[in-house]
C-alpha cells in the first residue's frame, strides 16, 4: 500500500512538473464545476459569465474567486465568504505568494460579501486590537439594527459597561460606530461622570492600535485591514450592517450586489488564475487551480493554516489546459486522527527538501 501511494505520489508530482513548465499560455478553462442539483441555465450562466472570462494577457497579478466558502482564520474565527472577487498580491518584489506563508500576500477584495460571527468579533477585540486597554471581557450582540456592546471597565472596581451605537461604513472604506448610549451600572453615565470620571478615550484607549481612531466621545473608527491576521485583506468597504438573524456582521465590499445574484447557483470554489503561486512543493506560473468543494452541502470549509490535510484526503484532476482541479473535502469531515495531524508537520519539513540521492542524473 505504501509502495503504491509512494508511486502516485511521484506520477502526480510529474504532471504537476509538466503543467508548470508549460510554454503555452492556457486556453480558456473549462467552466466552474455545479453541483449535481444545478440547472442547465446556471451551467450556460456559468460558462458565459464575464468574470470568468480569461483575461487578454497574464498578469503578474493572481486573481481570485471564492464562492459560498468558509475561511477558518486563528484564533477560531470563521470568515462565511457569500462571494468574493480580487486579487492575491504579493506582500514583498521578488517573493511568490504562497499558501504555506500567509504574510507573503494580500488578497485585494474588489467585489465581495463577507460575513462574521459577532461573538468572533468580540474575541479579536478581546484578544488583539484593544489589548491594553481598560474595557475587559467584551460581549457584542445586536439590537435591531444597532450593535450593543457590554464589558468591564476597570478603574479601581470592575464595573459592567454597556455601549449601544449606530453602525455604517465611510466614504473612506472604515466601519463607524456612532455611540447613542453609554451605561454604567445599568444606569445612564452623566450620573456618574463626577464619581468615576469616565470616558470613551477611558474605555476604549486607541493609542497602542493602529486600527482603530476616537473622534470626540462619541465616535469609533476601525480600519478592516488590521483586524484580521495574516493574509492581510484590502478592499473598499461600501456597507457593514446586522445580518437579519442578528448574529452576523455583514462586510460588502464594492459594488458585490450584482455578482452575488449571478453567481447563486454555483457550486462552491475557490480559483486562483495567472500570476504565480505556490503549494509545497509546486510552484505554477500562468496559474490556473480549481479548489472545489468535494460535498454538496452550502459551504466549502477551507483552512488556510491546515489546507495541507484537505490537499491529501482530496483528488486532484489535470485539464486539457494545463490547469489543476482539485476536489477537497471540508476541514471539519477529515477525520482527525494521528496520521491525518503529522500531515501538516510532514508538508513543512519536506516541501524544499531536493529529490532522493538515487534519483540524481
Amino acid at each position: 500500500m505504501f509502495a503504491r501511494r509512494v508511486f502516485l505520489s511521484l506520477l502526480l508530482s510529474f504532471f504537476m512538473l509538466l503543467a508548470c513548465r508549460s510554454k503555452a499560455p492556457p486556453q480558456a478553462a473549462a467552466s466552474p464545476p455545479v453541483g449535481p442539483t444545478a440547472t442547465a441555465s446556471a451551467r450556460s450562466a456559468i460558462d458565459a459569465s464575464p468574470v470568468l472570462a480569461p483575461p487578454v494577457a497574464a498578469s503578474a497579478e493572481t486573481a481570485v474567486l471564492m464562492h459560498n466558502v468558509i475561511l477558518n482564520e486563528p484564533p477560531g474565527l470563521q470568515l462565511r465568504v457569500r462571494w468574493l472577487r480580487g486579487q492575491m498580491s504579493p506582500t514583498r518584489r521578488g517573493v511568490v505568494p504562497s499558501f504555506d506563508d500567509p504574510a507573503s500576500f494580500v488578497l485585494d477584495i474588489q467585489a465581495g460579501v463577507i460575513a462574521v460571527k459577532l461573538a468572533d468579533v468580540a474575541t479579536l477585540l478581546n484578544t488583539g486590537m484593544l489589548q491594553g486597554s481598560s474595557l475587559k471581557n467584551i460581549s457584542l450582540s445586536a439590537q435591531g439594527k444597532q450593535l450593543r456592546l457590554n464589558g468591564t471597565f476597570h478603574k479601581g472596581v470592575p464595573l459592567p459597561v454597556e455601549m449601544i451605537s449606530d453602525l455604517s461604513a465611510t466614504p473612506d472604506g472604515r466601519v463607524h460606530l456612532h455611540v447613542v448610549k453609554l451605561r454604567v451600572l445599568k444606569l445612564p453615565v452623566k450620573g456618574l461622570l463626577k464619581s468615576f470620571d469616565i470616558k470613551l478615550v477611558d474605555l476604549l484607549n486607541s493609542q497602542g492600535s493602529t486600527g482603530m481612531q476616537l473622534a470626540g466621545n462619541d465616535d469609533i473608527y476601525f480600519n478592516p485591514e488590521h483586524l484580521l491576521p495574516a493574509p492581510r485583506v484590502r478592499g473598499k468597504l461600501t456597507d457593514v450592517h446586522i445580518g437579519n438573524k442578528g448574529g452576523d456582521l455583514i462586510s460588502v465590499f464594492g459594488a458585490a450586489a450584482p455578482e452575488v445574484n449571478q453567481v447563486k447557483q454555483w457550486r462552491n470554489f475557490i480559483r486562483l488564475r495567472d500570476g504565480t503561486v505556490n503549494l509545497g512543493k509546486l510552484t505554477m506560473s500562468q496559474a490556473d487551480i480549481f479548489l472545489i468543494d468535494d460535498s454538496d452541502d452550502e459551504w466549502f470549509i477551507f483552512d488556510l493554516t491546515n489546507y495541507q490535510e484537505q490537499l491529501v484526503n482530496g483528488r486532484i484532476q489535470m485539464t486539457p489546459q494545463a490547469g489543476l482541479r482539485i476536489f477537497m473535502p471540508d476541514m471539519n469531515k477529515i477525520p482527525p486522527n494521528a496520521a491525518n495531524r503529522a500531515i501538516n508537520l510532514q508538508w513543512m519539513k519536506n516541501r524544499n527538501l531536493p529529490p532522493p540521492a538515487d534519483t540524481q542524473p
